[in-house]
């Protein structure tokens, strides 16, 4: 089983679990209300499986996953006492329950409305299951071959996927069926790779050509690649309780369920793409069988809070590095498998720990817990350190610089060929790019490595975390005087060295620049120039308010004045539209976006700035990130901007809270790197040359949206921070990256702390 046990929870989905469905309901929603969070398991050998190729697949009469083999093996799900474990498969003896019958040379199984048994068998043969026990062959229509067969739930009708056509059999005669939609067009003449009546008794197939319904009135509802369908190489289907109809492809499994189209592909959801056979049992999961084995997608009660939980005790077990606990993501040694968790560090361990310290300072101040409270002044302590550590040694660099992380010097030199790296990357891809040394200098304790030439994007999420323990989490004017202090250090430095941050080596590192004469008059720095200059009008805003320093004010008001920051700053992003520009800079704009309008006392830097925030958030609000979504809504929902014409409304457009809201609901628990393929789908529109991320020529790999002009939902994509790009439609993954749920807690406490999520 690929995925890891999460305790006592995991048996609970086989309660009632189709009974629990995600509600639309008005802001604020219950966090405590339990939706069906689906889940995936991949079961071979290791269950208890033949290693024999499994060629049948049913639900047998006590609601039991059953499979067979070619040779007639069967095996089930195991049945502890207490409720099934849905993990370990159990060999039967042939010809005893839960099955009596032969199944040599059979492929599908089908009970008839008055008890009966027909079978397909893998010649395409339909035969019956007579008293003696033997199968006794049927005479079906002359169709060809056969690929499935479905028998009505309560009328003594069956239908056929042939070759040639929909065969219906009525009164003990096969009628081919010829439906047509309104503009008189054929759909049912060619071959039909799948069929199935629901548990009201409507008849469903697939083709080619897209998915045929039978209404109860007797018409047909016909769904193609403009209606949503994803993928139309069927293999299969199948039927659950509720009405939902499941699809088997060669790439993937496809549900239809209340008229929304879900696609699962990649080894997060299967065991192979190829999907042989699909069964759902009465709980609304559904078994597959697949060239890779057995799997199940199967639906778990949880609410958003149990799924905060688990995220949070995955950080704690897998993915901290060092005793301080930066957190990142983890390098798995084995694929899918945690317990060979091995967390290594990241350029940006700075801003994925304080990005996560953030989400923690929410949570203490939406519930109270006194967990979330040490989680985040773990993270302060380890983000006041990456300042500490660059002080006192050899090749040290003005007070206040922070590293952007640290390694134990009981490991290997990270120096080795760093030299020769970097002046390859200059000379090859950036000639603004530092060739200095030592790129890691010791500490003077001589127990760490810290890593210099720290980015802007460091600078972004201390100041975003710092603002955020000041308020919500430090509890006495002693924690709250250290919060001053490492603010006040860090921004003294950039003040006094002409606002950059300068390395040990005396110059300026190679992101973080913020001063004047760059941003306005240097060519090279004409693309960072609004959101270097929003990032520190937000850094200023920061230490006024954590300090109550005046000086810090008056920099920032020296900068809109003199400078035209402030105007800078309305564009901070160069982007010619949805998808286009660097995808790094946004969650950087959205939490600068947040400290500086939370914390200016210039109305007039704040009036521009929102208008500012508007149109950057237009422009993300397909991505469909509830991160972003929220930022945006805590500052200027119900606001209004104002320009010569007149007034206008700055509230977030309609959907804001419910693409955030199904973002959380959709995140797999499973964090682990695997691969996805989308750009084969039928129901994507791909983005255009002019969407080229960073301008330098138009992407060579696929990028696109869904019809509604929204990126895929998260089910479908794998990234490890907000920084990825979402237009992106094939993920690349080897099964050896364990992503931290940082993506989810930090908008899902913000949420919460800003009352878009009820209390839990």
């Amino acid at each position: 089983m690929r995925f890891p046990s999460i305790g006592s929870i995991a048996v609970a989905f086989w309660v009632a679990a189709c009974a629990l469905e995600i509600v639309a309901t008005e802001i604020p929603f219950p966090a405590s209300q339990a939706f069906r969070q689906e889940i995936a398991l991949t079961l071979g050998p290791d269950s208890g499986l033949p290693a024999e190729p499994i060629v049948g697949l049913r639900i047998d009469a006590h609601g039991i996953p059953c499979v067979w083999t070619r040779e007639g093996r069967l095996f089930r799900i195991e049945q502890p006492e207490g409720g099934y474990s849905s993990t370990q498969w159990q060999a039967i003896e042939p010809h005893h329950e839960p099955s009596p019958f032969d199944l040599r040379g059979i492929q599908q199984l089908v009970q008839l409305h008055n008890g009966k048994i027909i079978a397909l068998t893998e010649s395409g043969q339909l035969v019956e299951h007579a008293p003696t026990g033997r199968w006794t062959p049927i005479v079906g229509p002359d169709c060809g071959t056969i690929h499935q067969i479905a028998a009505h739930p309560t009328d003594p009708l069956i239908a056929v996927a042939s070759d040639r056509g929909l065969w219906l059999q009525e009164s003990n005669t096969w009628n081919l069926l010829r439906p047509t939609d309104a503009d008189m067009r054929a759909w049912g003449g060619g071959s039909i790779r799948g069929v199935v009546f629901t548990p009201d008794g409507r008849l469903a197939f697939a083709s080619r050509a897209g998915v045929g319904i039978r209404q109860p009135v007797g018409t047909w509802r016909f769904l193609e690649a403009k209606d949503g369908l994803p993928w139309n190489d069927f293999t299969c289907m199948a039927a659950g309780p509720d009405g939902t109809i499941w699809f088997g492809t060669t790439k993937g499994l496809i549900r239809l369920q209340a008229a929304e189209w879900h696609y699962r592909q990649g080894p997060r959801w299967l065991p192979d793409d190829h999907v042989n056979a699909i069964a759902v049992d009465d709980h609304g999961n559904a078994w597959v069988s697949t060239p890779g084995g057995v799997g199940a997608i199967r639906f778990q009660p949880m609410t958003l809070a149990e799924k905060a939980a688990y995220y949070e005790n995955e950080i704690d077990r897998w993915i901290r590095r060092t005793p301080l606990g930066y957190t990142a993501e983890a390098y798995l040694h084995t694929a899918g498998v945690r317990a060979s968790a091995d967390p290594q560090d990241s350029d940006n361990d700075g801003l994925w720990t304080a990005m996560y310290g953030a989400a923690e300072c929410f949570a203490f101040a939406a519930t109270g817990r006194i967990e979330a409270l040490n989680r985040a002044r773990g993270v302060f302590e380890a983000l006041s350190f990456l300042q500490e550590v660059t002080q006192g040694g050899e090749h040290a660099p003005p007070v206040g610089f922070v590293a952007r992380t640290i390694l134990p010097t009981s490991g290997p030199d990270p120096n080795r060929g760093r030299l020769e790296r970097d002046r390859r990357h200059q000379q090859s891809a950036d000639r603004l790019w530092k060739v200095y040394e030592p790129r890691w200098p010791k500490s003077a304790s001589g127990k760490w490595y810290w890593k210099g030439d720290t980015s802007s994007d460091e600078l972004d999420g201390h100041y975003f975390f710092y603002g955020l323990y000041y308020d919500l989490c430090a509890e006495d004017e002693a924690e709250k005087g250290r919060v001053r202090n490492v603010v006040a250090a860090l921004t003294d430095h950039l003040l006094e060295h002409g606002l950059t941050l300068v390395d040990h080596d005396g110059r300026p590192t190679r992101w973080s620049v913020f001063a004047p004469q760059s941003l306005n008059r240097d060519p090279d720095w004409w693309v960072e120039r609004g959101l270097n200059s929003l990032s520190v009008m937000s850094y200023l805003a920061v230490a006024a308010h954590v300090t109550g320093q005046n000086r810090y004010r008056e920099a920032c008001d020296t900068l809109v004045e003199q400078h035209g920051y402030a105007q800078n700053a309305m564009y901070p992003k160069v982007q010619n539209g949805p998808g286009s520009g660097n995808q790094s800079d946004d969650e950087m704009a959205f939490m600068c976006f947040y400290n500086l309008l939370r914390y200016t006392h210039n109305p007039e830097l704040k009036t521009q700035m929102r208008t500012a925030f508007y149109r950057y958030w237009i422009n993300e609000f397909p991505e469909r990130n509830p991160f972003f979504n929220f930022a945006y809504a805590a500052i200027n929902r119900e606001q209004e901007g104002r320009n010569p014409f007149g007034p206008y409304s700055l509230s977030p457009w309609t959907g804001w809270h419910s693409d955030a809201m199904k973002t959380l609901y959709g995140f797999p628990l499973d964090r682990v790197n695997w691969p996805h393929q989308n750009s084969h789908r039928l129901d994507l529109i791909p983005l255009g040359a002019h969407a080229a991320q960073d301008f330098v020529e138009p992407d060579s790999v696929p990028r696109g949206h869904l019809a509604d002009g929204k990126v895929l939902p998260i089910e479908n994509r794998h990234f490890n921070h907000w920084n990825t790009d979402p237009w992106r439609l094939d993920y690349s993954g080897d099964g050896h990256v364990l992503g931290s749920g940082t993506v989810f807690l930090l908008p899902y406490y913000m949420g919460i702390y800003h009352s878009f999520i009820d209390r839990p």
